[in-house]
């Protein structure tokens, strides 16, 4: 329990007791820094209920709560705010609770828990992962981990876009210019392979589009007649009509993305439970649009068409089906969330991980599922993200000038190695202990500089600046881990639990930190935000750094405060582990 939680209920009895009136809550917040207390009681809200001015109020309330509650050391009232000192053995207490909870912070899921599906990754089978799905896959792994530590039963799915014309472009390519190359022939990675031959296609098309606007074409007629661009249509319509020699290249260049993405998806640390496909999933939703029809929910028009009107909800209409009796978007995600439902049953809620473009489409979505009489609808979740910038510009796949997630890794590991290299602190190392340190702070240093930042906002991505090892970064709480292990490895004595009777300053603020922990990941679970267990992280590594610099710890003369700090190092080690880990940052030894 939190300090407020524990102190919430002694001063219910103590307004009780006092004034013989019954207080359902107590309004706390953290003591300023220029006056002493370590929690402060918001004294205006009882004036409200009791007759009497601040002070009196605060002189009466902590008078009561130092002679009645032994952790209570003492108080000041300052205006309308009561601060309360806590006692030492509170705080020693308060650690030892922590020190032996190995699973501290976290909530284990019981058969009773809620079920959650999380959603992200869900890319497209004609060009390699990018930085923006960098974000996408780091957010969504860190908010289904934090859910899940929160006591929540999690399921990490993603959706993969493998039809439609985007692919049959790269199909064509590869027929026209590709002379039988795969990625074995070429040592390509099969995703970059087929996200070539899109580039292929596009190039090409465009310099179809110069020949008939030359030849007198506008540049819209050119755009639809270009060659290449109707051959790619008839391949998908051959797809869609079950053709043999289409269907099979259509899987085997999949494969390759597949293969290339679970590379990708291996080094950046990512994983799933399940997978769905559009090519599975595009025609569910249509039979929903039946029940809806006979629920009112729907409307169809003269021309076959049907809509649903969400004007009274400030939307628009929207259509679900189109006269021919196909489906849209909108239909096929409808129908693909039932079909998660079916597929686990015990799903009460869904997170979608997808960019803040596609807002409307979320609203909409959520809005027609809980229209149609589902209760899990209720508890939908769109994880809106910005988009990442880099100091280059905007990111365009057709031409190519997309920044690569794999060479994105490989640059801020060299960045890590050539900074390393620099602070020359590598002695003892072998070569290869060296190059996965590199691999460890430089996917460290891009995970945080993204995950720190709260997900609606945009990011303007700096590799430099991430690997930095001071500051807001990744290494600098890496760099702090490790300092903590090099103490661990020269404590060669007995650690076991020792009680102390007075507390130092800075243990007792560090002791505060750590008993943070569990909140904020309950905090980052109902907010959907990796950002408040990332800066939470080094607001702990920061006071770790502070109580460093100020005590002596294996210098300590006094054997049981060397031991007790040697503890509180190991846990505050422990919680960065942790936290970390939900953020799906490795942590070294030794830098």
């Amino acid at each position: 329990m939190s300090l407020a939680e524990n102190l919430s209920n002694p001063i219910l009895k103590a307004v009780q007791d006092l004034f013989s009136i019954a207080l359902e809550k107590v309004e706390f917040q953290a003591t300023r820094k220029e006056f002493e207390g370590d929690i402060t009681v918001v004294l205006f809200p009882l004036l409200k209920h009791i007759k009497s001015n601040p002070a009196e109020l605060g002189t009466k309330i902590g008078d009561y709560l130092v002679q009645e509650f032994d952790f209570v050391d003492r108080y000041n009232v300052v205006s309308g705010f009561l601060n309360v000192v806590i006692s030492d053995s509170y705080y020693v207490q308060l650690f030892q609770s922590i020190h032996e909870n190995e699973q501290y912070g976290f909530v284990k899921p019981t058969d009773k828990s809620e079920a959650i599906m999380v959603e992200y990754s869900s890319p497209n089978t004609n060009k390699p992962l990018h930085l923006g799905h960098v974000r996408n896959n780091l957010l969504g792994y860190a908010v289904a981990e934090i859910l899940k530590a929160s006591g929540k039963k999690v399921y990490k799915t993603q959706i993969i876009n493998d039809r439609g014309i985007h692919i049959c472009k790269s199909m064509l390519a590869w027929q026209k210019f590709g002379n039988g190359e795969t990625p074995a022939s070429t040592g390509l990675k099969g995703d970059k392979l087929v996200g070539k031959y899109y580039v292929a296609f596009d190039k090409a098309y465009k310099d179809e589009i110069a020949v008939l606007m030359a030849a007198g074409k506008t540049e819209d007629e050119a755009k639809k007649q270009a060659p290449l661009l109707l051959e790619a249509q008839q391949l998908l319509l051959d797809w869609e009509a079950g053709k043999a020699e289409v269907v099979a290249l259509w899987k085997t260049m999949n494969q390759w993305v597949y293969d290339g993405f679970s590379t990708t998806y291996s080094r950046l640390g990512v994983n799933f439970d399940s997978y769905y496909y559009e090519s599975n999933t595009y025609l569910l939703g249509k039979d929903v649009v039946q029940m809806g029809l006979a629920k009112g929910v729907f409307e169809q028009d003269p021309d076959g068409s049907v809509w649903i009107d969400l004007t009274a909800e400030g939307l628009d209409r929207k259509i679900v089906l189109r006269s021919d009796g196909t489906a849209v978007y909108m239909t096929q995600d409808i129908g693909t969330a039932i079909q998660r439902v079916k597929d686990y049953p015990d799903v009460k809620g869904m997170v979608y991980t997808v960019g803040n473009e596609q807002d409307y489409h979320f609203k909409v979505l959520f809005l027609i599922l809980q229209k149609l009489g589902f209760d899990w609808s209720k508890q939908l979740v769109h994880l809106s993200y910005g988009m990442v910038d880099l100091p280059s510009g905007k990111m365009k796949s057709r031409e190519g000038t997309v920044v690569d997630a794999d060479d994105l890794m490989d640059e801020i590991t060299q960045t890590a190695q050539t900074l390393s290299e620099e602070l020359g602190k590598l002695d003892g190392f072998s070569e290869q202990d060296k190059q996965a340190l590199y691999e460890t702070i430089g996917l460290g240093a891009l995970k945080y500089y993204i995950l720190k930042v709260d997900p609606k906002k945009r990011i303007l991505f700096n590799p430099e600046e991430s690997v930095d090892f001071a500051g807001n970064t990744g290494p600098f709480i890496q760099y702090t881990y490790a300092r903590i292990q090099s103490i661990l490895r020269k404590a060669a004595f007995d650690l076991s639990f020792v009680q102390l009777q007075e507390l130092h300053a800075k243990e007792k603020e560090l002791i505060k930190q750590l008993s943070l922990y569990p909140e904020v990941i309950q905090q980052a679970a109902a907010q959907h935000s990796p950002a408040l267990v990332a800066n939470y992280t080094y607001d702990l590594v920061k006071e770790y750094n502070s109580f460093y610099q100020t005590v002596s710890i294996l210098g300590e003369a006094n054997p049981t405060i060397k031991v007790f700090r040697v503890l509180l190092s190991a846990k505050v080690a422990a919680v960065v582990k942790s936290a970390f880990g939900l953020l799906g940052i490795a942590v070294p030894s030794r830098m």
